[in-house]
């Protein structure tokens, strides 16, 4: 009988729990010895308040295990997160309670695979437009600071000795411009990454977050781990967003970037020991977003959060990785 009850669709069981109720008031207005005068006698009316907080009671209690899966899934509803991809509703209760749930979770896998490629698509576009960028750059306004500091060394030889200090002066803006361009171009598009492989860029960058910051950064980056360019490509941009936000927030003294093979799965970790994330930062920060939504991409998990012994530490985890 409870198989078949569970087995009834949402209006019908509760339909049946309101006849049990009425079924039960009934019997007891039959048999039991209860009579009402007019006007009400007081001890008639405790029976009357009694027999009403009993039949409350019982429909509450047949009530409630109805709808307690409907509210399981609404609630789980409500926190699934569209940058966290796997979340899933859990599929209980009655038949129509059940194929809500189900509903809902074939929902969420067209719009996780519609999101995926169409992130898959945006990026792919941002990356061509960086690497065009990065050429025009480096071609272009590189080879113009390059003519400017060659032209100056000509000049060297022609104007005046009280000039020199301004002419040196001026040789090296354009020199530092030269150097700013190929700095911006090689963060626009990683050419290491391309030529050299993933450990080599990400060690580059590290030498690089270095060299601006006077951060220490411990590095530890297993030459098994082997992805494709796409997983290649998401490793480092969320790398080099992590080590953004420490170089512009955290105030760090020191800085782990790990790339290793962990029970099969890819791991990138980025630690420092800086103040930690400010409140709000998880929802309001772009560049969390951003890296959030390259992990939904290739169906990474990404964890940011405080470290062991202060700062904040971010994980990639990309299934598999091992070279085959």
């Amino acid at each position: 009988m409870r198989r078949l009850f569970i087995g009834l669709p949402l209006f019908w069981r509760v339909f049946t729990a309101n006849v049990a109720v009425l079924v039960v008031i009934l019997l007891l207005l039959i048999f039991a010895p209860i009579t009402v005068s007019i006007p009400v006698a007081f001890g008639e009316l405790m029976v009357l308040l009694a027999g009403f907080v009993a039949m409350t009671g019982l429909t509450l209690i047949l009530l409630r295990p109805i709808f307690r899966p409907l509210e399981q899934v609404t609630a789980t509803m409500r926190t699934i997160d569209p940058l966290r991809p796997g979340q899933r509703v859990p599929v209980v209760g009655g038949p129509q309670v059940k194929a809500l749930a189900e509903a809902f979770n074939e929902m969420l896998d067209r719009l996780e695979l519609e999101r995926r490629e169409s992130a898959r698509q945006a990026l792919a576009v941002q990356e061509a437009e960086r690497k065009r960028v990065a050429r025009e750059l480096h071609d272009e306004i590189g080879q113009v600071f390059t003519a400017i500091v060659l032209q100056i060394e000509t000049l060297a030889g022609r104007l005046p000795p009280d000039m020199s200090d301004e002419l040196e002066e001026l040789r090296e803006t354009a020199r530092e411009g030269a150097t700013d361009v190929r700095r911006i171009a090689s963060r626009l598009r990683p050419e290491a990454l391309e030529d050299l492989g993933l450990q080599s860029a990400l060690s580059a960058l590290a030498t690089q977050f270095s060299e601006q910051t006077r951060v220490a950064v411990e590095r530890s980056l297993s030459p098994a781990v082997q992805l494709d360019e796409e997983l290649e490509l998401v490793v480092y941009r969320v790398a080099q967003e992590a080590l953004t936000n420490v170089a512009r927030h955290a105030r760090a003294t020191r800085v782990e970037l790990s790339l290793q093979l962990v029970d099969g799965a890819t791991v990138l970790r980025v630690r420092d020991d800086g103040r930690g994330l400010p409140p709000g930062a998880l929802e309001s920060s772009n560049g969390i977003r951003g890296m959030r939504e390259r992990a939904m991409l290739v169906g990474a998990s990404l964890r940011i959060g405080p470290a062991d012994g202060g700062g904040t530490e971010v994980e990639l985890t990309i299934p598999g990785g091992a070279p085959s």
